[in-house]
């Protein structure tokens, strides 16, 4: 009998060396290695905030996957329906460091053990053994049996009275083109009951141009909450029953690394929606822990405890 899980979550970990140095990722000599992956990010979120969370995988059977499954198991976060192939590597990737705007980013991701997750993979009682289910739509971008083992779980999941959470996570260098993205992740977000886009990405997906009007878009399509990311703004959300509003993001003294502020806030969406709090206070959650990822250096430094998130937040009220 699987262990009860509050939520589930899959994707391609990797392992992340971030330069300790700036300047061209060429010429840096120094590197630290570090968990990566915008669903291993959400996990960890989750987990510190003490939500017994699952994570689903193929990993190599190599060195980075050992480091995987040690840092996952290092936040508590189970690992117990992870499979590994001897055929194909773990997943890797190289981060600038940068003093203003975005780190330069390099995969070495092809044909990763990953990459190959497929319907064969899934574990209908771990997912059953959980009430919620993180996706992101980077598992589609990797493979054709990615997608399907998206689709799979999203439906399997909602068949049996679960949420599904989407965060569209948008990575075009992963698709083959535009439109293939576009569709594929509107589909999905047919097929989930909370969305969370950034409000360029909602742009980028349907067309439109204002938080309502995207809201609006998906809210016909069947999804019941859609909270689009503001930036340093904070966040927009509307749900199917009516309720709508914009919520203030907190200040940030100084932005050290974005990487990873997206997963935060969905890390406190989630995790407030489990503990059924009002969405007004999911998304200010969300806001808060999107604020405390962007004040650290790597995807999830920032992620704070209970105890920490409770104070940052009584200090920025």
């Amino acid at each position: 009998m699987s262990k009860q899980l509050d939520a589930v979550t899959f994707g391609e970990p990797m392992a992340m060396f971030y330069a300790n140095e700036t300047g061209p990722l060429h010429e840096v000599t120094s590197f630290s290695k570090a968990l990566a992956g915008a669903e291993s990010n959400v996990a960890t979120g989750l987990s510190r905030l003490e939500h017994k969370t699952g994570y689903v995988t193929k990993l190599g059977e190599d060195n980075f996957g050992q480091f995987i499954v040690g840092a996952l198991n290092k936040e508590q976060i189970d690992t117990g329906s992870i499979t590994y192939t001897k055929e194909f590597p773990t997943g890797m990737l190289i981060k600038s460091k940068v003093l203003t705007g975005d780190p330069k980013v390099e995969y070495f991701r092809k044909n990763s053990a990953a990459s190959k997750l497929s319907l064969a993979d899934f574990d209908e009682a771990y997912f059953a053994s959980a009430g919620h289910l993180h996706v992101t739509s980077i598992s589609s971008a990797l493979s054709k049996t990615c997608h399907e083992f998206s689709l799979h779980a999203m439906e399997f999941m909602k068949k049996s009275g679960k949420t599904v959470s989407l965060d569209p996570n948008l990575r075009p260098t992963l698709w083959p083109d535009k439109e293939t993205m576009v569709n594929t992740i509107n589909d999905l977000a047919t097929r989930c009951d909370w969305f969370l886009p950034g409000l360029s990405e909602g742009k980028t997906l349907t067309g439109l141009e204002t938080p309502e009007e995207i809201a609006g878009y998906y809210l016909e399509r069947g999804v019941s909450l859609v909270v689009i990311k503001l930036g340093p703004e904070g966040a927009y959300y509307k749900t199917a029953a009516g309720e709508e509003g914009y919520v203030d993001g907190f200040k940030v003294e100084t932005v050290v690394d974005t990487v990873g502020a997206g997963d935060g806030f969905a890390v406190g969406v989630i995790s407030a929606m489990l503990e059924k709090l009002t969405v007004a206070e999911a998304v200010k959650r969300g806001n808060a822990i999107g604020a405390l990822a962007v004040m650290s250096p790597g995807d999830m430094d920032g992620l704070p405890t209970r105890d920490g998130l409770e104070k940052f937040m009584k200090a920025g009220v």
